[in-house]
């Protein structure tokens, strides 16, 4: 639809999907000429009012000049955007480039007017705001650097809009007119405000589709056993609160129900809104699906159905579709491939997902890429007491299928201000924007803790990741800067999540370990000292003590001033006075009750019901009835057990039963009996362990009574088919119970650092400034070299130049391309000297013998200079050099590298096999803080080597961070520096020597977390 502009072709860069204030989404792109009669129509439908306040005047229509002035431009002095929804215009905005005397004017004139246009029915919804942070984006790409706007006073929405961007304003009032003048190079104030309406708006597209007033299922087979099917069926027998639609176009034309659920052939025969649809059609019928959807005005989709990216690049290119035209529409999507999504909310109770039964509602929200591993973590979390208690059960659950829309960057957003949620667990299998990810991350470990376990190898076929150079471990060490809680399993994920549902953080390292066993108490205390804990000697109550014993004994602990957690380890006990699992259950809880600020962390051997006694609280336990109950079968089969094929999803790798995504005969309608379904097993035919078995399902789930029949009856166009879960009981806080002393150990082990970095987020250091530093000086000799090529490494005399100007400097080295030369050098700087040979085979190879030191005279250099030519060759295949020699200390290496996906990074380690063999290497963010290079020194396990370790010398820790620091300054100041390597770096006890130095210039790679927001494009 694009035309070919006056002065430049279309910028199709400038096109992009924005999510709206109220999380719906929009797509801004620049306006063509082609663009006339949508500019027409779209005035036609703006208020008078709002006329004119854009013209100061009335003006009704737009005359054919207007129309050509504002949908011709040349993208560069005259730029017109328009926010779309469906095709057509909702906003407008556009800048005209303008001289000192306010006419029009071309470069190298900065300054320009801008104007906006929105229409009446998406005012208030963010429209404008967005807009603004394209249009500057666009302007300044084009060379102007501040906005002009002339506002009626009454017009206070536009006034706000302006104001309210965090630009710093100049303001003035003339000829009843408020002029605004501002720059919009974006400073932190527009930043911040820019990251908070992003959250604030992604959050609550994610919340549109968890909290939905009114679903429709679109793929409900006639008969049992297909997807579609199987989610109806979950989603009311969950007791969804609001309305239900089942909807499949081959329904005859007299079907009305299906189980008492309103049946419809499309979705536009629904009558009101749809908030979101679950879509459950074979991939080739989603389109059409998507349509209706979009024409109905539906909020969201959950897109079940498979053959997507997942199947290869076909698939892809129908995944890009599929977003694409959803986007049109202003609706987000789930999956496709995906599991569903849960919200356990008494508010909303909805299982659109192919889980047979509602978790019970607790404080934990899970996220995962993958269909199985959320399988598996509902399943983990149910048996360890997650979904038995309520109190540590699910919030929310989304199962991301392909990620082609909402990822778990969206999720966290909605996450860091649900006051349902205390901790989140997420599966990552890649991340699509590690960047935005940390920063994301970093926000909301702040208030509530955020557990990670993320897939080490290339990302699975389906997810579209940005290209990252950085080792695995390295992306986890940023994770864990930013506040995640890196675990490595999907069983240390639940176990560190219930330890932070259930307990305090710990406010120190320190353990007490007491218990009726000594070697079960060793082993723990092994743990601790291996996970970097400070445990105390564990105290053995022996195997007859009794449950009084326990709560004295652990009231005490809690009570001791040096403990700050307490572990509590026990085996079964024999004989007389032997505690049993209930009393001993209540006297820990009653002894953890008196001191609430500690956790208490049990592992018990052989204790059968101990671990469902320490998580059911007896005086708040659920009623008996007929819902779940402490001794029900499992929310979900074990992970290994297969799913029968007539529920196979067409999602989360489910290849097999595709065909079943529909009714068998989708088409015809002529099924015996369309509308008839399957018998349902009543309430009162459990089978003979106290559960019913789901008609087209092997798994057993509760029996669950009839609504109807116990007296309330389900929301307009729903009959619900149970009563749903009890409400999460509160009341004494529960003991998490672990099998085996590591599992628990682990688990403390990251609350413990956890909760060391939440309380040292609270004052996170400073950026120093240092005085010594020539900024604007190396900006205009980076300027000078760049312009010599896109990339180059720098020679020896302008990396020291270009350090040197951030107060780092190189130890000199001399060229020595004769044994003549080499003389003479040493003189120059004066003996003792080291000989090195340069060449890249030996370069930092020490241990190879490319290196002679400690020569103190003439004779000795001569010597080693033959000795080296001799072993490995001609001077100038060696490149050997000169050095004086630096004071001894600890070798160590500094790097800086900037990352396409993640950023820039910081990387400290010691020299040689440390580092090269071992990997031992930490890592931090750009730009560092005073606080963070300190802790970038004592991360590597090799630190101790630089704090006097068996009776050496400590070395300037302080110098070595303040060379972090200045690294850290010059690559934030100037991204154009893309890496640094400062290897080896001699710490002495008194002043450090950089011995050998690298540095690589190129145009930095584009960053898209300092423009305007938008939504990816995979």
């Amino acid at each position: 639809m694009q035309t070919s502009p006056d002065r430049h072709e279309y910028p199709a860069h400038w096109e992009a999907d924005v999510v709206l204030r109220d999380g719906g989404t929009a797509r801004i792109r620049p306006i063509t000429a082609d663009d006339a009669g949508r500019l027409v129509s779209f005035y036609e439908q703006v208020s008078d009012e709002s006329k004119y306040y854009r013209f100061f005047a009335p003006y009704p229509r737009l005359s054919a000049k207007d129309v050509h002035r504002f949908t011709h431009h040349d993208f560069v002095d005259r730029v017109g955007l328009a926010a779309t929804v469906g095709g057509e215009f909702i906003a407008t905005v556009r800048y005209d480039r303008i001289g000192a005397d306010g006419m029009p004017a071309s470069a190298p004139s900065d300054e320009a007017e801008v104007a906006f246009l929105v229409q009446d029915a998406h005012q208030g919804r963010g429209v404008a705001s967005a807009l603004l942070e394209h249009i500057a984006a666009v302007a300044r790409e084009r060379g102007i650097r501040r906005f002009t706007a002339e506002v009626l006073p009454a017009n206070t929405k536009m006034i706000k809009v302006f104001t309210d961007a965090g630009y710093v304003q100049k303001r003035s009032f003339e000829d009843g007119v408020v002029h605004l003048e501002f720059d919009i190079e974006p400073t932190d104030r527009s930043l911040a405000v820019q990251r908070a309406r992003e959250q604030r708006a992604e959050g609550r597209s994610v919340r549109r589709l968890l909290m939905p007033g009114s679903v429709a299922v679109i793929g409900v087979g006639r008969t049992r056993g297909g997807v579609g099917r199987s989610i109806l069926d979950n989603i009311r027998d969950a007791g969804f609160t609001g309305r239900l639609h089942a909807v499949n176009r081959a329904f005859g034309e007299h079907c009305r129900e299906i189980d008492g659920v309103p049946a419809h052939r499309s979705v536009r025969d629904i009558d009101g809104p749809v908030d979101l649809a679950v879509v459950a059609v074979p991939a080739e019928r989603v389109p059409d699906a998507v349509t209706e959807c979009g024409e109905h005005g539906v909020q969201g989709l959950v897109v079940i159905s498979a053959g997507y990216a997942e199947s290869g690049p076909e698939g892809r290119e129908r995944q890009r579709a599929l977003v694409r035209q959803a986007r049109t529409y202003g609706m987000r999507i789930i999956g496709p491939n995906t599991f569903g999504i849960i919200n356990t909310s008494p508010d909303v109770r909805l299982n659109a997902s192919l889980a047979p039964e509602l978790p019970r509602p607790g404080r934990i929200g899970l996220f995962a890429q993958s269909g199985a591993i959320g399988i598996a973590l509902l399943s983990r979390l149910h048996r360890r007491g997650g979904g038995v208690t309520g109190v540590t059960g699910v919030s929310t659950f989304v199962s991301a299928g392909n990620r082609a829309d909402v990822s778990g960057n969206d999720v966290m957003q909605f996450w860091y201000d649900d006051p349902d949620t205390d901790v989140a667990l997420m599966y990552l299998e890649s991340i699509g924007n590690p960047r935005k990810f940390t920063r994301l991350a970093r926000r909301t470990a702040a208030v509530k803790p955020l557990v990670v376990v993320q897939g080490a190898g290339s990302a699975p076929q389906g997810h579209a990741v940005r290209a990252t150079r950085l080792p695995h471990a390295t992306v986890s060490a940023l994770l864990r800067q930013a506040g995640v809680i890196r675990v490595d399993t999907i069983t240390e994920l639940v176990d560190t999540g219930l330890l932070l549902a259930r307990q305090p953080l710990p406010p120190g390292p320190r353990v007490a370990i007491l218990g009726n066993s000594e070697s079960l108490g060793v082993l723990t205390y092994d743990r601790c000292l291996a996970e970097g804990l400070r445990p105390q000697p564990p105290r053995d109550l022996t195997t007859a003590a009794s449950a009084e014993d326990f709560r004295v004994a652990l009231s005490r602990a809690l009570a001791d001033e040096t403990a700050d957690a307490v572990v509590v380890t026990l085996i079964p006990a024999l004989g007389e006075g032997a505690a049993e699992d209930s009393a001993l259950a209540e006297a820990l809880r009653s002894a953890a009750q008196e001191v609430p600020g500690k956790p208490v962390l049990v592992v018990h051997v052989e204790f059968g019901g101990l671990a469902e006694a320490l998580s059911a609280a007896t005086s708040t336990a659920p009623p008996p009835g007929p819902g779940p109950h402490p001794g029900a079968t499992p929310l979900l089969p074990p992970p290994t057990t297969p799913r029968p094929a007539s529920a196979s999803p067409a999602g989360p790798g489910h290849q097999a039963g595709r065909a079943s995504l529909a009714d068998p005969n989708p088409e015809t309608g002529t099924g015996p009996k369309a509308c008839t379904t399957a018998p349902r097993r009543g309430p009162g035919q459990a089978s003979a362990t106290g559960s019913q078995l789901r008609p087209g399902s092997r798994w057993p789930s509760p029996a669950v009574p009839d609504r109807a029949a116990a007296g309330g009856g389900g929301p307009a166009g729903v009959t619900a088919g149970g009563a749903g879960p009890e409400p999460a009981p509160t009341g004494p806080r529960l003991i998490t119970a672990y099998p085996a002393a590591e599992r628990a150990v682990r688990a403390l082990a990251e609350a413990v650092r956890y909760g060391q970095w939440r309380r040292e987020a609270v004052e996170p250091g400073k950026v120093p400034e240092y005085e010594d530093i020539d900024e604007k000086g190396a900006a205009d000799f980076i300027g000078g070299l760049l312009e010599r090529g896109q990339g180059l490494t720098l020679g020896t005399e302008e990396t020291c130049e270009l350090l040197g100007r951030y107060g780092i400097h190189v130890r000199r080295a001399l060229p020595a391309p004769t044994p003549d030369a080499a003389a003479e050098a040493a003189r120059a700087l004066g003996y003792p000297v080291a000989l090195k040979a340069t060449a890249p085979h030996l370069r930092h190879r020490a241990d190879l013998g490319g290196v002679r030191l400690d020569l103190t005279d003439e004779d000795q250099l001569r010597r080693a200079y033959a000795e080296l030519t001799d072993l490995f060759g001609k001077p100038e295949e060696l490149r050997p050099v000169v050095q004086a020699m630096a004071p001894r200390g600890v070798d160590t290496v500094v790097r800086a590298v900037i990352d396409p996906a993640a950023g820039a990074v910081l990387s400290f380690g010691l020299a040689g096999v440390a580092s090269q063999l071992l990997g031992d290497m930490a890592h931090r963010l750009i730009p560092v803080t005073d606080r963070e290079a300190t802790s970038l020194i004592r991360s590597i396990r090799t630190a101790p080597l630089l704090f006097g370790w068996r009776g050496s010398a400590p070395v300037d820790t302080p110098a070595l961070q303040e060379l972090l620091l200045r690294v850290s300054r010059l690559v934030h100041d100037h991204p154009e520096v893309v890496a640094v390597t400062l290897e080896p770096v001699v710490v002495a006890p008194r002043g450090l020597s950089v011995l050998d130095a690298t540095v690589r210039l190129a145009p930095p790679p584009a960053r898209d977390d300092l423009g305007p927001r938008t939504l990816p494009v995979y």
